[in-house]
């Protein structure tokens, strides 16, 4: 098999894998469906296909993405650890050796030249053609997810603008709130490379908007890459297969094919509106503000075309395995830069943003604070709130380890680094917005060239007794709920308790 060609390969193969409810009730796109979206991503629940949503004669798909399998399964991977592998191996390329080693150096360069788009004369997504006043936003159910909203929100988009100057593409995942039946706001936050395309813009910028693309190519959307790297050949090269476009009907922009819905227009420069209040993912509103103003100019579709959306808000929400997968697919890249570091987390309920605990192969003192001055240094990385670092046989998944470390091995008064720096657009925490203090924890052991005393050893149980204890387990006659059937505790997440209400 390979990753999902198109969103209605991925519905019916999620179907297929029974990870996919049809609902055919009447469910309102305001508030109704975020309240049952909710339950069920708390619930570890389906993917929903709504196909009635009141007002819309569009069926509405969510939380497509709202496990670690169906996250796996939209990159036809076993684990996100596996995608991180295939990119890995094109990073960690190094001069061929022998004939072997030449080949396979070939094929993998084959591959990243495979992956680049390639255009068609005529695409799926160009079926139905409403320009001018047809073309209506008012056909979509968009979502309106929390009371406080100010208005329905475009969530799941994959935006596509040009550097003016550069002409590099450039697609971003921006929310965009509904003004009317063909304008919207356009999210751009100020880190953001699409609002970089804005301000480069003397006159209008050309912007298209795909709604409903294959899992691979809407995950790549959101992905936090450098801008000389085009996130369709991102998408090419995880699917195995170059992403199709066609040139859209009203703006120089090229589209994929193979998208439910496209909407076309132009922003014009220091044309703002005020967007928000919006629940976001940091489980708080974000407060009105100025954004640029989107002008529709057309809308194409395929035949029954459907509307993808997702929910954020209070973690964990669907949006989780869009980031969990983030961090796994760049700890190779990240690793090419900072080679020390072993592995990292960003934990879900820090929204990602606001904590990163990294593994480390400690080598000097003050290790752990070069990494955390790498890591602020490092892409979007760089809005990272809080650092733990622990040492390399850490397991920075396990958040009670990490937690032992902490209250372990730190002295708040030598091992807390206090700095400052640029902070998340959407963080409201720090005084000034954009800017504020962030905090780095060293939790390794230290030695005494750090100026410690000796540093005791740590209790661990002989390797012997414990392969005894293993063998004999069923001996004893002892049963412990939760075990790993020989008495150790597992170490996987505990299950969310199911929030289904009848």
């Amino acid at each position: 098999m390979a990753p999902p060609r198109d969103l209605r390969d991925w519905i019916a193969r999620l179907e297929r894998e029974g990870e996919l409810v049809r609902v055919g009730a009447e469910v309102d796109a305001d508030l109704e469906i975020t309240e049952i979206n909710d339950r069920v991503v708390k619930a570890a629940g389906p993917a929903l296909l709504f196909e009635n949503v009141k007002g819309s004669s569009l069926p509405l798909l969510i939380n497509q993405f709202g496990t670690e399998r169906r996250m796996s399964m939209a990159f036809d991977a076993p684990t996100l650890d596996a995608v991180a592998e295939r990119l890995g191996d094109v990073l960690e390329m190094q001069p061929p050796q022998g004939l072997v080693e030449k080949v396979r150096g070939l094929q993998k360069l084959k591959s990243i030249a495979d992956s680049r788009p390639k255009t068609v004369r005529s695409a799926p997504c160009q079926e139905v053609v409403l320009e001018g006043d047809e073309a209506s936003l008012d056909l979509l159910p968009i979502q309106k997810c929390w009371p406080d909203d100010a208005a329905p929100f475009i969530t799941l988009p994959a935006v596509i603008t040009h550097d003016p100057r550069s002409g590099t593409r450039n697609v971003g995942m921006y929310r965009m709130q509904k003004l009317g039946p063909r304008a919207t706001a356009m999210h751009w936050q100020i880190h953001k490379d699409g609002r970089a395309d804005y301000l480069a813009t003397d006159g209008k910028i050309e912007v298209a908007v795909a709604l409903g693309t294959d899992p691979v190519t809407t995950y790549s959307a959101s992905a936090p890459l450098p801008k000389h790297i085009d996130e369709l050949m991102l998408a090419g090269f995880l699917r195995g297969e170059p992403v199709e476009l066609v040139r859209a009907k009203t703006v120089a922009i090229d589209v994929p094919a193979n998208a439910e819905i496209v909407l076309e227009g132009y922003i014009q420069k220091d044309e703002l509106a005020e967007e928000g209040p919006f629940g976001d993912h940091t489980g708080y509103y974000t407060p009105p503000e100025d954004f640029p103003v989107f002008h529709l100019t057309a809308m194409t579709m395929r035949r029954d075309a459907i509307y993808p959306s997702i929910v954020v808000g209070k973690p964990p929400q669907e949006d989780a395995w869009l980031g969990k997968a983030t961090e796994r697919i760049f700890l190779p890249a990240i690793r090419m830069t900072v080679p020390e570091i072993v592995d990292y987390d960003l934990p879900v309920a820090g929204a990602f943003h606001n904590c990163c605990i990294v593994s480390i192969r400690k080598a000097f003192p003050g290790h752990a604070q070069k990494v955390m001055h790498a890591i602020w240094g490092l892409g979007m990385l760089s809005l990272t709130k809080s650092i733990v670092v622990v040492d390399e046989w850490v397991d920075v998944h396990d958040y009670a380890e990490v937690l032992f470390r902490v209250g372990a091995n730190v002295d708040p008064q030598r091992d807390v680094l206090i700095t400052e720096g640029p902070l998340d657009h959407l963080d409201h925490a720090p005084t000034r917005q954009f800017y504020g203090g962030k905090m780095g924890i060293d939790a390794t052991h230290k030695g005494p060239a750090e100026g410690t005393r000796e540093w005791p050893p740590e209790i661990r149980m002989s390797s012997e007794v414990t392969a005894l204890v293993d063998r004999r387990w069923s001996e004893y006659g002892i049963s412990l709920d939760g075990g790993a059937g020989n008495g150790r505790i597992s170490q996987s997440s505990r299950p969310l308790r199911r929030l289904l209400r009848r």
